[in-house]
């Protein structure tokens, strides 16, 4: 069922009366911004929603503007692209909200996988949106910490996502640390290069006895998952070459 778009209104402090509210600019007024999950692997995890709202955009802001376009290109869509990423995120944004308030465009926001604002770029993007009175469209999907809190077989009832851990060895310890003190499930997402010493140093840290899940490549050909107690991860990725993208779960013993 397709819900009619209103306007938003916002009600500080829950209060409604004269002279006490604030309204939001109404996309039908202004343009649109979205923030659109993509596929992580396999395209036939894109949503119909996705698709429609990428086919009505004006622009799109992407992370990796040739991934964003091999992407386009599959679902036959051709759209004017801009970059949107890490290293020009602040003024970026500025221009991104310009074009939806000021110029009246769509403009929808891609990552070069998954879901905006999870270990991507997005969350200065919504925060200043929301400042300059617009109310971003959110397009859910498929995200690799989705796919890894179902996939895990971990308790999940309460858990923490850390994102990449520190490089500096110091700072993932004390990282490592609070993960068994505060002992509930916590997932990271790691490198292939990394993934053998952060997995020797849970073990380590968290202890031999943990339970670990290791997700790799996840919606792919070569998806794989490892589970088993820190001790036997740690170990397994020691006698071996890993490549792909990686989340790991872990839950203290």
């Amino acid at each position: 069922m397709l819900w009619p778009r209103c306007r938003a209104i916002l009600h500080p402090r829950g209060k409604r009366g004269r002279g006490n509210k604030e309204t939001r600019i109404s996309m039908s007024e202004k343009g649109k911004l979205s923030l659109v999950a993509t596929p992580i692997g396999n395209m036939g995890d894109i949503t119909r929603r996705a698709v429609e709202t990428l086919s009505a955009a004006d622009v799109v802001a992407a992370e990796d503007t040739r991934r964003a376009g091999k992407l386009l290109s599959v679902l036959g869509v051709k759209k004017r692209m801009v970059s949107y990423h890490s290293f020009n995120e602040r003024s970026a944004v500025s221009r991104i909200i310009s074009m939806v308030a000021e110029e009246g465009l769509n403009v929808a926001v891609v990552s070069d996988a998954g879901t905006p604002a999870l270990s991507d770029p997005g969350f200065l993007l919504v925060r200043e949106a929301l400042a300059a009175g617009l109310e971003p469209e959110i397009v859910p999907g498929v995200s690799a910490l989705a796919f890894a809190v179902t996939a895990s077989g971990l308790p999940v009832d309460q858990f923490s996502f850390l994102g990449f851990p520190p490089r500096k060895s110091g700072a993932r310890a004390r990282l490592l640390e609070r993960v068994r003190e505060e002992g509930r499930t916590a997932f990271f997402y790691e490198s292939p290069h990394r993934i053998a010493r952060f997995l020797a140093e849970t073990a380590e840290i968290v202890g031999p006895d943990a339970e670990v899940a290791v997700i790799r490549e996840a919606t792919k050909l070569h998806e794989e998952i490892i589970r088993g107690t820190a001790a036997e991860t740690a170990e397994t990725a020691a006698g071996r070459k890993w490549r792909g993208e990686i989340v790991v779960g872990v839950k203290p013993a």
